[in-house]
């Protein structure tokens, strides 16, 4: 339980301290987020809980595809000044394209 509440705590400052950071410098806290700092986070906790090579093996394959298609959520941003869109249905249409993401990911993991 104290390891568990350990991955909260540490998870939620990154976070936290990312979004804090968005107001102040967003270019540097959009790099920052975009490092893989979940991914090393993740992937530590998970073959220190588990102590399972093969797993992790197959978790961080299945990071590698995800990344790439996580992208899909931010394309309406690019276009959001061209069509003339509002936050909400920008967002609402970046969490559409990760579900349709999803799909693609959980398609292409078949073959991992």
């Amino acid at each position: 339980m104290i390891f568990f509440t350990l991955k909260i705590v540490l998870s939620a400052i990154i976070i936290a301290f990312a979004s804090w950071l968005s107001g102040q410098n967003p270019k540097l806290a959009g790099f920052i987020i975009a490092l893989p700092l979940v991914s090393l986070i993740a992937i530590a906790f998970s073959y220190y809980e588990h102590n399972d090579i093969e797993k992790t093996v197959l978790f961080t394959k299945s990071i590698l595809v995800a990344v790439p298609v996580s992208y899909l959520f931010f394309l309406p941003f690019f276009f959001a000044k061209s069509f003339n869109m509002n936050f909400f249905l920008i967002y609402g249409t970046s969490l559409g394209f990760i579900v349709v993401g999803f799909f693609v990911h959980k398609y292409i993991s078949n073959f991992l």
